[in-house]
């Protein structure tokens, strides 16, 4: 039997899918069911259902971002996105990132058994492994990941970030989240945000009247001599040196 897991914030949807919906003549079990994006996560590394229906109920990127990374850790999952998100080219860009049906709510009984019906087909065809040749939603979904997170070090990296942060922003395990780093680029997380760091403390040095110990602090370094250890070690000279070199 595949199992099922429902995500939506309006319990009446997740109790009248449970109810409603025929599992069993679909060979389907409702494994989980979850109230927000947080909570289905945690059931889905859980339970690692075949199959997902869940509500986006953030527009934009972020919705984007959740999709992605449920693809991209879980490659076999299907997944159909409930929604009163009405947009095309978010449909499109959803569906490209490996979204087997999306669904404007409310959804028509016979457009759910047809989305069901579709993703346990899919199920029932698939390999053990899958060829190379079938990964491109997988691998759609996990460069975006990756565009994510580069996006979220870069703007957080003044802050005290963890991989864990960045984790959990793109919606993948910190495992699944270093694997696609070094995949994508051959850098671990403390690669690409002590270069982010870097970079920034380079535009703050230009500026005279900052002092160093500033400077580091403003880029997420409490300690100046850890500061001063990384900008010799990756630009080749202390950042006092480089303040005069490009003053």
């Amino acid at each position: 039997m595949y199992k099922v897991v429902l995500v939506d914030d309006e319990a009446l949807i997740v109790e009248g899918l449970r109810r409603v919906v025929d599992w069993q003549a679909h060979n389907c079990m409702v494994a989980a069911t979850a109230g927000d994006a947080d909570s289905g996560a945690l059931a889905i590394r859980e339970h690692r259902p075949d199959i997902l229906f869940t509500d986006i109920k953030m527009p934009g990127e972020d919705g984007l971002t959740m999709l992605a990374g449920l693809k991209g850790e879980f490659p076999r999952m299907q997944i159909a996105v409930l929604t009163g998100y009405r947009d095309f080219e978010y449909a499109q860009r959803a569906i490209r990132l490996g979204v087997a049906r999306f669904l404007l709510k409310p959804s028509k009984m016979e457009e759910l058994e047809e989305a069901l019906a579709f993703m346990t087909g899919v199920l029932d065809r698939l390999p053990p492994e899958e060829p190379e040749s079938d990964r491109e939603p997988e691998d759609t979904a996990n460069s975006f990941i990756v565009r994510q997170a580069r996006a979220y070090i870069a703007q957080h990296c003044g802050s005290k970030l963890t991989l864990q942060d960045v984790a959990d922003h793109c919606f993948v395990s910190q495992w699944h989240l270093s694997k696609l780093l070094n995949r994508h680029g051959g850098q671990t997380f403390y690669d690409l945000l002590n270069a982010e760091r870097m970079r920034r403390a380079k535009e703050l040095l230009e500026d005279p009247a900052l002092r160093i110990s500033e400077i580091a602090e403003r880029v997420g370094y409490a300690d100046t001599a850890h500061f001063s250890r990384v900008f010799k070690k990756l630009e080749g000279v202390s950042a006092g040196e480089w303040r005069n070199l490009h003053g």
